[in-house]
């Protein structure tokens, strides 16, 4: 299908921003429907949902104090340290023996 650059007005801002021809592609390959936002009010949105645009749903994790097992050294992990196992920054993480348990 061919595809025509055009004029969507932004629900956020009012403003008019262009949906080009290439974009359009984009959204029909992947099933996407047509942007409501222009580029900005999507930054702006997607910096007040915490979201980094690291893809596959990014969002912000609660973060919990641990301390190294290995070194000491005071870190934060994606969990809620418990139960006597240990926990490590990701330096030392990264130097474990990966194990069945660990991919």
């Amino acid at each position: 299908m061919s595809y025509q650059d055009k004029n969507l007005t932004c629900q956020d801002c009012s403003q008019s921003f262009t949906f080009s021809a290439d974009d359009q592609a984009f959204h029909a390959e992947r099933g996407y429907t047509d942007p409501k936002r222009c580029p900005s009010c999507r930054r702006t949105r997607r910096g007040e949902r915490g979201d980094m645009g690291g893809g596959y749903g990014s969002y912000s994790r609660e973060m919990h104090p641990a301390t190294c097992a290995q070194c000491g050294k005071q870190t934060q992990v994606p969990f809620e340290p418990r139960g006597g196992r240990p926990v490590y920054c990701s330096d030392c993480f990264r130097r474990q023996p990966v194990s069945a348990g660990r991919r």
